[in-house]
């Protein structure tokens, strides 16, 4: 470690105390502050200063340090380079650790000021929105051990997170309509939520000209682990009840194949025909490599030839892949009336139940060939919020991991637009 030595200027010899009595100088402490590293190495300055005290009422007084940062024993300009590293987004705060020579604790306090300065309001509240949004996403996410939930409300257009609060009841929906205020809400048209009656109900108490949208991500994944999973775990058992033991085995590991799409399952059988690689092995460790193999959409059609149900639920995700392409609402409601009416034929109870799901949210599932909004965003944020979780090692701090969250959609938005300003 380089270490500069040194003294500071006596330049306050006429300091004077607050009973109006001219202090004297007492004492010459040293101080160490950490400094910006040089290349590899760590350094630091180390230096005396004066200790001024009051001959009448005996207070005592330090020397005021120009280039110390406030609250920290360093210098300014290593404060500044730990805050531009931290603002770049590259750096875990592990990392920014081992560059500057700081400890975790201290990176973690001066992220945090950072963050404060930036998404929040000298009274400690965050920030509103710079402008309205057209269109808001809302889901929640999982906090530290999984029993605890926090939501989060973003703008569609930008990804920026515009809210987050931990549960994920109406009380959320509430604070950030009271927090942006209704004139701010009149701008916006439509949100994108999950099947979540609670933020559905609380935007239509609030602010019933907004339409709820629930789009095709989460409508094929209710169906997947709700309809087809379960069908197909019945008509195995059942199969296996009727002594038919081939047609039952023949079941086993098909759940993906059963919720692949019928362009999905030709795509891979393209990639076998290529003999395209899904995983290179290794002569070194003594590992093979995984060719992709051939007959996904053949297997595929031989299990709907072999039952009804599958072959109906074929049908119904093709419906559905059609319903969500329209772009009139009339029209789309003449598709998810016909998949409903196709689900009440069957008399399965895992077909009635996706039935009751789309005529308990039809107008919110067929507003999307009027407002083409997704949750891709939506699962993007969340997808991110898991990575920043793991690569912090979890943060205990849920004020600051929550204002790390409004910072990442900040800068990742920021790259994105940097990226196609370069490719244009």
């Amino acid at each position: 470690m380089f270490c500069f030595e040194g003294s500071l200027d006596a330049s306050e010899e006429n300091l004077l105390c607050s009973c109006g009595s001219k202090m004297h100088v007492n004492n010459h402490p040293s101080i160490n502050l950490r400094h910006l590293p040089f290349g590899g190495s760590l350094s630091c300055v180390t230096f005396t200063r004066n200790q001024y005290a009051c001959p009448k009422c005996g207070s005592t007084k330090m020397q005021f340090i120009s280039f110390k940062a406030p609250g920290h024993m360093i210098t300014e300009e290593l404060y500044q380079y730990t805050r531009d590293l931290l603002a770049s987004g590259v750096y875990t705060n592990k990392e920014v650790a081992e560059l500057t020579g700081l400890g975790k604790n201290t990176v973690k306090d001066i992220d945090k000021e950072r963050l404060r300065e930036l998404y929040t309001t000298n009274d400690g509240k965050l920030i509103k929105p710079e402008k309205p949004a057209k269109f808001l996403g809302i889901d929640e996410f999982k906090l530290h051990n999984g029993y605890r939930y926090a939501t989060h409300i973003i703008d569609m257009e930008t990804g920026h997170i515009l809210w987050i609060a931990g549960g994920k009841k109406k009380q959320v929906v509430y604070d950030f309509i009271e927090h942006v205020g209704l004139k701010w809400m009149d701008q916006v048209e439509a949100v994108a939520c999950d099947m979540n009656s609670d933020f559905q109900e609380a935007f239509e108490e609030k602010c019933p000209h907004i339409q709820p949208v629930f789009d095709y991500f989460h409508i094929v994944k209710n169906f997947n682990d709700k309809v087809v999973s379960e069908v197909r775990k019945d008509e195995q058992r059942r199969l296996y009840e009727e002594g038919n033991v081939e047609a039952a085995r023949a079941l086993k590991k098909t759940r993906y194949i059963l919720m692949s799409s019928r362009k999905t399952l030709q795509s891979k059988d393209a990639d076998a025909r290529e003999e395209r690689q899904i995983h290179k092995g290794s002569s070194l460790f003594k590992t093979d490599s995984i060719v992709r193999k051939e007959g996904y959409e053949e297997r595929y059609d031989a299990l709907l030839q072999e039952n009804q149900l599958l072959f109906t639920l074929d049908l119904i995700k093709e419906k559905l892949n059609l319903a969500y392409s329209r772009k009139d609402e009339a029209i789309m409601a003449e598709d998810i009336i016909s998949i409903m009416d196709m689900c009440k034929a069957t008399g399965n109870p895992h077909f009635l139940w996706f039935e009751r799901l789309l005529s308990n949210h039809f107008e919110g599932i067929i507003a999307h060939a009027t407002y083409d909004i997704s949750a891709a965003k939506i699962e993007g944020i969340n997808n991110k919020i898991k990575t920043l979780r793991r690569q912090g090692y979890g943060y205990p701090d849920d004020e600051y991991f929550f204002l790390k969250l409004f910072d990442m959609s900040r800068q990742s938005y920021e790259r994105n637009r940097k990226s196609h300003k370069i490719c244009d």
